[in-house]
């Protein structure tokens, strides 16, 4: 789909595009940690079919800013999926899950521990139906192990696995991003997890298995080298501020314009091309800055020097005079400027959609960028229930006099 306010949103009923092509995917989890997961796969081209409770649907449709009632969030995290309405908590509606659980390649669910078992829906269950069936679980501490049955949302699990304790200035309370960061590493970790173990199954002749995705392993699987460094050296990372441990200089400056600026001069070449840029050849003629090593020990007198200069300038003025240089280094920014940056129109970043009511919302496309096989967008997250009849009446052969009474009785 093209940038442009005329083009329309492709329609629900045309057929699906991409390498994942063929994969179907029953989604019975809901906010943001198995959403996420299964939105990236839809963007490739994997058939998701999102379970919803009857009446109001998935509460992510109301979060944060709205438009015409629906979130407009919504309309990214939900695009390209297929939505139904399920009270799995009725026995009926467990036997229709299962059902579909005979339909599909992957079940993924973000509820807490024990929840599928205690509605016949377990892995063992599930395999009777499908024995190739894949299922893949998120929680907060993962399916086994003495804080399994602890709730687990996404804020604890960046405590928890380390993430919270070195984010934030060194004298103050750690802080968190302004995001859901441990639901969005624990979505990406579970796709990776689903495509790993389709590729074990189709592509080398396995069977189906269970993905145990733990929200505090995921954020710790972007702590570094945090764990050996302390467990062999005693070394305790911690909060920096606008630094990086031991990566001299990287780091956040302030400039004339009250701006800030974000500069990478850590490898000893763009170091020297650093200092010469800002005047300061004497730092980087000096022996004792030569390699990281030295330059860590010295942060703070480097650091100086770099504020000195960056408040002389205006940020725009400091990133041209650095980028000439070829020294790494960036502005900060919101949606506006993100928005109104050429490099994101370039590359095809947002594209605009209709949101049902005549006028256009931007959202933004889904990283990576595939040359032959890239992932496309075929409709914005849909209303609650749009595919009750396609998925319950096409593939499970229900009639719509029985589709009726299982709404009547609040099943779907």
């Amino acid at each position: 789909m093209q940038n442009e306010k005329t083009e329309k949103p492709k329609q629900v009923q045309e057929m699906r595009s991409g390498p994942l092509a063929g994969v179907k995917i029953l989604e019975l989890g809901q906010a943001i940690a198995g959403p996420f997961a299964t939105s990236l796969l839809a963007w490739f081209g994997a058939e998701v079919i999102k379970a919803e409770p009857p009446g109001v649907g998935d509460p992510l449709r109301k979060w944060r800013v709205l438009h015409n009632g629906t979130s407009l969030w919504w309309y990214a995290m939900a695009r390209n999926k297929k939505c139904v309405t399920l009270n799995l908590r009725a026995p009926e509606g467990q036997k229709i899950a299962r059902e579909l659980a005979r339909c599909v390649d992957v079940v993924i669910e973000n509820f807490k521990p024990g929840t599928l078992e205690k509605w016949g829906l377990g892995y063992e269950e599930l395999r009777e139906e499908n024995p190739q069936l894949i299922l893949a679980r998120i929680s907060g501490y993962g399916q086994t192990g003495p804080y399994a049955q602890k709730p687990g949302f996404a804020a604890v699990a960046e405590a928890f696995g380390g993430l919270r304790y070195v984010t934030g200035e060194q004298d103050r309370p750690p802080v968190r991003p302004n995001l859901s960061l441990g639901d969005s590493v624990a979505g990406l970790h579970a796709a990776l997890g689903i495509l790993m173990a389709l590729y074990h199954r189709d592509a080398r002749g396995g069977t189906g298995q269970v993905i145990d995705v733990a929200l505090y392993e995921c954020v710790l699987n972007l702590m570094e080298g945090t764990i050996p460094e302390f467990d062999k050296c005693g070394v305790k990372r911690e909060r920096m501020g606008m630094r990086l441990t031991g990566i001299v200089p990287s780091g956040t400056y302030p400039c004339a314009d009250g701006a800030y600026i974000v500069i990478g001069g850590n490898s000893d070449s763009i170091f020297r091309r650093f200092m010469a840029a800002i005047g300061r050849e004497d730092l980087s003629n000096d022996s004792r800055l030569a390699n990281n090593e030295g330059r860590s020990e010295h942060m703070d007198e480097i650091d100086e020097a770099i504020s000195d200069w960056t408040r002389m300038h205006s940020s725009r003025d400091a990133i041209a005079r650095l980028e000439a240089a070829e020294v790494p280094v960036g502005p900060i920014y919101s949606a506006e400027e993100m928005l109104a940056d050429p490099h994101y129109a370039a590359r095809g970043v947002y594209e605009e959609v209709e949101v049902g009511t005549g006028d256009c919302v931007k959202l933004p496309t889904v990283a990576p960028k595939l040359s032959e096989t890239p992932g496309s967008l075929s409709w914005i997250g849909p209303a609650v229930g749009a595919h009750n009849a396609e998925i319950y009446g096409d593939w499970l052969g229900y009639p719509a006099a029985e589709l009726e009474r299982l709404v009547e009785e609040g099943v779907i």
